[in-house]
Protein backbone atom coordinates (compact mmCIF):
# COMPACT_ATOMS: atom_id res chain seq x y z
CA UNK A 1 0.00 0.00 0.00
CA UNK A 2 1.09 3.53 -0.65
CA UNK A 3 2.16 5.91 2.07
CA UNK A 4 -0.66 8.43 2.17
CA UNK A 5 0.95 10.93 4.52
CA UNK A 6 4.73 10.82 4.35
CA UNK A 7 6.26 12.46 7.40
CA UNK A 8 7.28 16.02 6.77
CA UNK A 9 10.48 16.61 8.69
CA UNK A 10 10.99 19.69 10.83
CA UNK A 11 13.83 21.74 12.27
CA UNK A 12 13.84 23.98 15.33
CA UNK A 13 15.08 27.56 15.52
CA UNK A 14 13.17 30.20 17.43
CA UNK A 15 13.36 33.93 18.06
CA UNK A 16 10.69 36.43 18.96
CA UNK A 17 8.16 36.92 16.15
CA UNK A 18 7.50 40.25 14.53
CA UNK A 19 4.23 41.80 15.62
CA UNK A 20 1.42 40.29 13.55
CA UNK A 21 -2.22 41.32 13.06
CA UNK A 22 -4.60 40.25 15.81
CA UNK A 23 -5.59 36.62 15.27
CA UNK A 24 -9.12 35.54 14.47
CA UNK A 25 -11.30 34.27 17.29
CA UNK A 26 -10.03 30.89 18.48
CA UNK A 27 -6.48 31.46 17.24
CA UNK A 28 -3.64 31.12 19.71
CA UNK A 29 -1.94 34.43 20.45
CA UNK A 30 1.83 34.87 20.58
CA UNK A 31 2.76 34.74 24.22
CA UNK A 32 5.80 36.35 25.78
CA UNK A 33 8.73 33.93 25.61
CA UNK A 34 9.67 32.15 28.81
CA UNK A 35 12.57 29.81 29.25
CA UNK A 36 11.65 26.26 30.21
CA UNK A 37 15.06 24.62 30.03
CA UNK A 38 14.23 22.46 27.01
CA UNK A 39 16.90 22.46 24.32
CA UNK A 40 17.25 20.65 21.02
CA UNK A 41 20.09 18.55 22.40
CA UNK A 42 17.79 17.06 25.06
CA UNK A 43 14.50 17.02 23.14
CA UNK A 44 13.05 13.59 22.36
CA UNK A 45 11.97 14.81 18.90
CA UNK A 46 15.47 15.86 17.89
CA UNK A 47 15.99 12.86 15.53
CA UNK A 48 12.77 13.83 13.71
CA UNK A 49 13.21 17.62 13.71
CA UNK A 50 16.89 18.43 13.48
CA UNK A 51 19.29 18.03 10.57
CA UNK A 52 21.70 15.14 10.91
CA UNK A 53 25.46 15.63 11.01
CA UNK A 54 25.57 19.02 12.72
CA UNK A 55 28.84 19.93 14.37
CA UNK A 56 28.68 20.93 18.04
CA UNK A 57 29.24 24.54 16.96
CA UNK A 58 26.36 24.42 14.45
CA UNK A 59 24.04 22.87 17.02
CA UNK A 60 25.01 25.57 19.47
CA UNK A 61 24.21 28.25 16.88
CA UNK A 62 20.74 26.80 16.38
CA UNK A 63 20.11 26.45 20.10
CA UNK A 64 21.21 30.06 20.64
CA UNK A 65 18.16 31.15 18.63
CA UNK A 66 15.74 28.98 20.56
CA UNK A 67 13.28 30.38 23.04
CA UNK A 68 10.69 28.20 24.74
CA UNK A 69 8.12 26.32 22.69
CA UNK A 70 4.59 27.68 22.76
CA UNK A 71 1.61 25.82 24.18
CA UNK A 72 -1.43 25.58 21.91
CA UNK A 73 -4.61 24.47 23.64
CA UNK A 74 -6.98 21.97 22.07
CA UNK A 75 -9.10 23.73 19.45
CA UNK A 76 -6.79 26.73 19.12
CA UNK A 77 -5.12 27.57 15.81
CA UNK A 78 -1.49 28.39 15.16
CA UNK A 79 -2.44 30.21 11.97
CA UNK A 80 -5.49 30.63 9.78
CA UNK A 81 -5.98 30.74 6.02
CA UNK A 82 -4.92 34.11 4.55
CA UNK A 83 -2.78 35.01 7.59
CA UNK A 84 0.57 36.50 6.49
CA UNK A 85 3.32 33.88 6.31
CA UNK A 86 6.16 34.59 8.72
CA UNK A 87 7.22 31.29 10.25
CA UNK A 88 7.11 27.55 10.04
CA UNK A 89 6.40 25.43 13.09
CA UNK A 90 7.90 22.23 14.49
CA UNK A 91 5.44 20.17 16.53
CA UNK A 92 7.26 19.34 19.76
CA UNK A 93 4.35 17.56 21.47
CA UNK A 94 0.75 16.79 20.67
CA UNK A 95 -0.97 16.75 17.28
CA UNK A 96 -2.69 19.05 14.78
CA UNK A 97 -4.99 18.94 11.80
CA UNK A 98 -4.81 21.26 8.80
CA UNK A 99 -8.14 22.24 7.27
CA UNK A 100 -9.54 24.37 4.47
CA UNK A 101 -13.06 25.78 4.51
CA UNK A 102 -15.39 25.42 1.55
CA UNK A 103 -17.54 28.37 0.55
CA UNK A 104 -20.59 26.69 2.07
CA UNK A 105 -18.83 26.44 5.43
CA UNK A 106 -17.88 22.77 5.23
CA UNK A 107 -14.49 21.82 6.65
CA UNK A 108 -12.07 19.72 4.60
CA UNK A 109 -9.22 18.09 6.55
CA UNK A 110 -6.02 18.12 4.49
CA UNK A 111 -3.59 16.52 6.93
CA UNK A 112 -2.78 15.27 10.42
CA UNK A 113 0.52 16.30 11.99
CA UNK A 114 2.28 14.58 14.89
CA UNK A 115 5.23 15.48 17.10
CA UNK A 116 8.28 15.91 14.88
CA UNK A 117 6.26 17.16 11.91
CA UNK A 118 6.35 20.66 10.46
CA UNK A 119 3.53 23.09 9.76
CA UNK A 120 3.30 26.28 7.74
CA UNK A 121 5.16 25.46 4.54
CA UNK A 122 1.93 26.17 2.64
CA UNK A 123 2.69 29.88 3.03
CA UNK A 124 6.10 29.88 1.33
CA UNK A 125 4.71 30.23 -2.20
CA UNK A 126 2.18 33.05 -1.87
CA UNK A 127 3.27 34.73 1.36
CA UNK A 128 -0.05 33.80 2.99
CA UNK A 129 -1.25 30.59 4.60
CA UNK A 130 -3.76 28.56 2.61
CA UNK A 131 -5.27 26.58 5.51
CA UNK A 132 -5.98 26.60 9.25
CA UNK A 133 -3.75 24.61 11.62
CA UNK A 134 -5.83 23.43 14.61
CA UNK A 135 -4.61 21.60 17.72
CA UNK A 136 -6.30 18.21 18.22
CA UNK A 137 -5.11 18.19 21.84
CA UNK A 138 -3.03 20.43 24.09
CA UNK A 139 0.21 20.68 22.13
CA UNK A 140 3.52 22.50 21.93
CA UNK A 141 5.30 23.97 18.92
CA UNK A 142 8.68 25.53 18.26
CA UNK A 143 8.43 28.58 16.01
CA UNK A 144 10.93 29.07 13.18
CA UNK A 145 11.00 32.57 11.62
CA UNK A 146 11.47 31.82 7.94
CA UNK A 147 13.75 34.76 7.15
CA UNK A 148 16.21 33.61 9.82
CA UNK A 149 15.94 30.03 8.59
CA UNK A 150 16.82 31.21 5.07
CA UNK A 151 19.89 32.99 6.44
CA UNK A 152 20.99 29.87 8.29
CA UNK A 153 20.44 27.82 5.12
CA UNK A 154 23.01 29.96 3.34
CA UNK A 155 25.52 29.47 6.14
CA UNK A 156 24.97 25.83 7.21
CA UNK A 157 24.67 23.30 4.40
CA UNK A 158 23.07 20.64 6.62
CA UNK A 159 20.21 23.03 7.44
CA UNK A 160 19.74 23.88 3.75
CA UNK A 161 19.51 20.19 2.87
CA UNK A 162 17.06 19.67 5.71
CA UNK A 163 14.73 22.40 4.45
CA UNK A 164 14.87 20.86 0.96
CA UNK A 165 13.83 17.51 2.45
CA UNK A 166 10.97 19.20 4.31
CA UNK A 167 9.65 20.73 1.09
CA UNK A 168 10.14 17.48 -0.79
CA UNK A 169 8.17 15.64 1.88
CA UNK A 170 5.27 18.04 1.39
CA UNK A 171 5.24 17.28 -2.33
CA UNK A 172 5.25 13.52 -1.64
CA UNK A 173 2.48 13.88 0.96
CA UNK A 174 0.23 15.82 -1.40
CA UNK A 175 0.78 13.47 -4.35
CA UNK A 176 0.12 10.46 -2.12
CA UNK A 177 -3.10 12.06 -0.90
CA UNK A 178 -4.22 12.60 -4.51
CA UNK A 179 -3.55 8.94 -5.32
CA UNK A 180 -5.43 7.80 -2.21
CA UNK A 181 -8.51 9.86 -3.11
CA UNK A 182 -8.37 9.03 -6.80
CA UNK A 183 -7.57 5.32 -6.98
CA UNK A 184 -8.40 3.53 -3.71
CA UNK A 185 -11.65 2.06 -2.44
CA UNK A 186 -13.06 3.20 0.91
CA UNK A 187 -11.81 -0.01 2.51
CA UNK A 188 -8.29 0.56 1.18
CA UNK A 189 -8.30 4.19 2.28
CA UNK A 190 -9.08 3.36 5.90
CA UNK A 191 -6.58 0.49 5.98
CA UNK A 192 -3.85 2.64 4.45
CA UNK A 193 -4.58 5.46 6.89
CA UNK A 194 -4.19 3.12 9.89
CA UNK A 195 -1.01 1.55 8.53
CA UNK A 196 0.53 4.94 7.83
CA UNK A 197 -0.34 6.22 11.29
CA UNK A 198 1.11 3.04 12.79
CA UNK A 199 4.39 3.56 10.93
CA UNK A 200 4.61 7.22 11.90
CA UNK A 201 4.15 6.31 15.56
CA UNK A 202 6.78 3.56 15.29
CA UNK A 203 9.33 6.08 13.99
CA UNK A 204 8.68 8.20 17.07
CA UNK A 205 9.29 5.34 19.48
CA UNK A 206 5.64 4.55 20.22
CA UNK A 207 3.80 1.28 19.81
CA UNK A 208 2.84 0.68 16.17
CA UNK A 209 0.21 -1.87 17.21
CA UNK A 210 -1.72 -0.05 19.96
CA UNK A 211 -2.56 3.63 19.82
CA UNK A 212 -5.24 6.19 20.60
CA UNK A 213 -6.71 8.21 17.74
CA UNK A 214 -6.58 11.93 18.50
CA UNK A 215 -8.85 12.75 15.59
CA UNK A 216 -12.56 11.94 15.33
CA UNK A 217 -13.97 9.49 12.81
CA UNK A 218 -15.64 12.43 11.11
CA UNK A 219 -12.24 14.11 10.69
CA UNK A 220 -10.76 10.86 9.35
CA UNK A 221 -13.61 10.65 6.86
CA UNK A 222 -13.05 14.24 5.76
CA UNK A 223 -9.36 13.53 5.20
CA UNK A 224 -10.07 10.31 3.30
CA UNK A 225 -12.93 11.71 1.25
CA UNK A 226 -15.56 9.36 2.71
CA UNK A 227 -18.45 9.71 5.16
CA UNK A 228 -18.19 9.20 8.90
CA UNK A 229 -20.53 6.21 8.63
CA UNK A 230 -18.22 4.62 6.08
CA UNK A 231 -15.22 4.98 8.39
CA UNK A 232 -17.16 3.31 11.21
CA UNK A 233 -18.35 0.55 8.89
CA UNK A 234 -14.83 -0.20 7.66
CA UNK A 235 -13.46 -0.36 11.21
CA UNK A 236 -16.25 -2.75 12.18
CA UNK A 237 -15.48 -4.91 9.15
CA UNK A 238 -11.77 -5.04 10.00
CA UNK A 239 -12.70 -6.05 13.54
CA UNK A 240 -14.99 -8.84 12.31
CA UNK A 241 -12.19 -10.06 10.03
CA UNK A 242 -9.75 -10.20 12.96
CA UNK A 243 -7.49 -7.49 11.56
CA UNK A 244 -7.83 -5.10 14.48
CA UNK A 245 -9.62 -4.44 17.74
CA UNK A 246 -11.32 -1.05 17.98
CA UNK A 247 -12.91 0.41 21.10
CA UNK A 248 -13.86 4.02 20.49
CA UNK A 249 -10.63 5.80 19.63
CA UNK A 250 -8.42 3.00 20.96
CA UNK A 251 -7.00 0.88 18.13
CA UNK A 252 -5.07 -2.39 18.41
CA UNK A 253 -3.77 -3.87 15.16
CA UNK A 254 -3.94 -7.68 15.35
CA UNK A 255 -2.92 -8.64 11.82
CA UNK A 256 -0.60 -6.08 10.19
CA UNK A 257 0.02 -8.23 7.11
CA UNK A 258 -3.69 -8.85 6.65
CA UNK A 259 -4.41 -5.12 6.89
CA UNK A 260 -1.71 -4.52 4.27
CA UNK A 261 -3.40 -6.95 1.89
CA UNK A 262 -6.77 -5.14 2.03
Amino acid sequence: MSDVAADPVSSRTFVALQVAPAPAQGAATDRAPRKDGTRCSSCSMRPMCMPQGLTPEELQRIEALICTSRTIRQGETIFRANNPFQSIYAVRAGSFKTVVMHRDGREQVTGFHLAGDSLGLDGVCSGHHSCDAVALEDSKVCIIPFNLLETMCREVKAVQQHVHRMMGSEIVRESSQMMLLGTMSAEQRVATFLLNLSERLRKRGYSPAEFHLRMTREEIGSYLGIKLETVSRMLSRFQRDGLLDAHGKDIRILDHDGLTRV
